[in-house]
């Protein structure tokens, strides 16, 4: 009988079998890209509308205009009131929801599959025949300034909202707040999102993704019955290049009086989603403060029990969007931490990672990839990015594989390649006067006090 050493831990086995699901792709008479998977684990449907007009098309004085009309869509069609479209999604068992990011616009439906033609007939009349009445606007608008008001309050939101302007030039749509701004919200009428809507919400260069127990050509007939006679494209709205704010470090402490922890941001402008190594780069980002067992987590979090936890993340746009380091930690220690910190950004660019470190990472993120795909849902989102960021259709399928042959030069050359601990803007959100004289001992730049203002 083979006794068990409990003092070590069990070795990994090997890595299991999963294939991404088989995707149909097609188009419709409109030009809309339908993608269509069968996966009949369960009979359900899972619907991605994505309609390519989102934040980043808008100009500063109406930023949150397209997060609003999306807010607003379940108000009531030109068929029906909001009620009643509330109750026929409600008599088929289905969820409908829009969304919206800096790319486009998301509008999801979830059904049983014999109730999808019912259900994608709804979601087309919503999409093409908005009504926007007044009360429903207004309802919406109170509520996005609510959320505005409530993040002005929240220092983890505020440091982020402040970072990213730190990050960006003004001209840049990343540098402000994806919901908008009270100012630019307070000016919007029930006319603009009617206007937004009639000019952008159109089928051009967008996508159609269904995910389920359904047969790919019953699909085909549906989409162009439901949404063939939808036609045109959105507005190209304003076009930008991004840039940095400023290429030189700098500390920018928002006072917070009393506060007992700090809200740590540390970042700078990141990479673009068609990056050729970003495969090298996430897996880079994943040695940093991407795991539980990265490199920040075990500096800040178990040796010096700075903080519960710390991550890094690049968040990978159309264009280059922000690299950002974030943690919250006790008062006392903030300088400390935003030093290490600094001192991880250095090793990494200068040292590099190990090969020990990079080949967990990686078979980690080959491993998990088939875990986060156990729902229809899981795999329309998957399914639309291919949409979103023009990504092949054998994407995917060949990810494990692509995730497990990064190799530690590629990774190290990735992150010296992307990562400028020289260049960071480093926000706190804290008790400025406890704070500010042990950052400015760390010499990393012009150290910069403002008062913490809340929205009204």
């Amino acid at each position: 009988m083979s006794v068990i050493d409990r003092s070590l831990p069990p070795s990994s086995g090997p890595i299991g079998h999963f294939d991404f699901p088989s995707v149909e792709r097609r188009r419709l008479s409109n030009g809309l890209d339908l993608r269509i998977a069968l996966v009949p684990r369960l009979p359900v449907v899972s619907v991605r509308l994505f309609i390519r007009t989102g934040e980043a098309v808008l100009p500063a004085d109406s930023a949150g205009l397209a997060a609003l009309t999306a807010e607003a869509l379940d108000g009531g069609t030109k068929k029906r009131t909001g009620r009643e479209l509330a109750d026929a999604l409600e008599s088929i068992g289905a969820r409908f929801g829009a969304s919206v990011g800096w790319e486009g616009t998301s509008v999801s439906l979830y059904c049983l599959a014999d109730r999808l033609d019912e259900g994608l007939t709804l979601l087309a009349e919503a999409v093409t025949q908005p009504r926007f009445p007044s009360n429903e606007v207004e309802r919406a608008q109170e509520q996005h300034m609510a959320g505005i008001r409530q993040r002005s309050m929240d220092p983890g939101s505020l440091a982020s909202d402040v970072a990213n302007s730190r990050y960006f030039a003004d001209a840049v749509p990343y540098s402000r707040p994806l919901d908008g701004t009270l100012e630019s919200l307070s000016s919007l009428t029930r006319t603009d999102l009617v206007g937004y809507a009639d000019i952008n919400y159109r089928p051009g260069n967008g996508g159609l993704i269904v995910v389920g127990d359904i047969e790919p050509s019953e699909v085909v007939d549906l989409a162009e019955k439901r949404l063939g006679a939808w036609v045109g494209s959105p507005s190209s709205g304003e076009h930008f290049s991004v840039e940095p704010d400023t290429r030189e470090r700098r500390v920018l402490v928002v006072d917070r009086p009393g506060s007992v922890q700090s809200e740590i941001r540390v970042g700078h402008v990141g990479a673009g989603r068609s990056i050729p190594d970003y495969f090298p780069l996430s897996i880079a980002n994943m040695v940093l403060g991407g795991t539980f067992s990265s490199r920040l987590n075990l500096n800040l979090r178990e040796r010096n029990g700075f903080t519960y936890g710390v991550r890094s993340r690049f968040a990978f746009r159309s264009q280059a969007g922000p690299f950002e380091v974030s943690t919250a930690v006790g008062t006392e220690v903030t300088a400390a931490a935003v030093e290490e910190i600094i001192r991880e950004l250095h090793g990494l660019v200068e040292q590099g990672p190990i090969g020990e470190e990079v080949t967990a990472c990686r078979d980690f993120a080959a491993g998990v990839f088939g875990l986060q795909l156990e729902t229809a849902g899981q795999i329309a989102t998957r399914i639309a990015q291919l949409v979103v960021y023009g990504l092949p259709d054998s994407y995917f399928h060949e990810y494990r594989d692509a995730v497990r042959a990064v190799t530690t030069e590629a990774v190290t050359e990735a992150a010296r390649q992307h990562l400028r601990p020289n260049e960071a803007q480093v926000v706190i959100v804290g008790d400025a006067k406890e704070v500010s004289g042990p950052l400015q001992d760390l010499g990393l730049g012009d150290l910069e006090v403002r008062s913490m203002k809340l929205q009204s």
